[in-house]
């Protein structure tokens, strides 16, 4: 067993993983592509305004901003449950929370608008 840290999203995280067996070589890292604009978008009619998207069908279980409220990118603003897990939507960049267009209790489909941020 071999014991590794891992770098993901800014997050170190320690695995333990078994070798079976070992080859030289490289590893050839990509170069960082664009975020998808799934989760981000500019919302047509207001500007420039980020327009949260859910990621997935579920219920909304939490709603963690309120209008107004400033943001950064990557701070929890919405919890959704989805096959009886919770998932933590976070903020795709940083600004004011204009609109919210969800609530608590709430059943959402793939790729509905949740909020909106200015």
């Amino acid at each position: 067993m071999k014991i590794y840290r891992v770098k993901v999203n800014e997050k170190v995280y320690e695995i333990e993983l078994e070798s079976v067996t070992e080859k030289s070589g490289s590893i050839v890292v990509p170069k960082k592509a664009k975020e998808p604009s799934g989760s981000q978008q500019t919302h047509p009619s207001t500007g420039g305004n980020h327009v949260l998207k859910a990621p997935m069908q579920g219920t909304i279980i939490d709603i963690k901003v309120e209008p107004g409220q400033s943001v950064s990118r990557g701070d929890v603003v919405v919890v959704l449950e989805a096959m009886k897990l919770e998932n933590n939507i976070v903020a795709p960049a940083t600004g004011v929370v204009k609109d919210i267009l969800i609530s608590k209790g709430e059943n959402v489909v793939n790729q509905q608008p949740l909020l909106t941020i200015d």
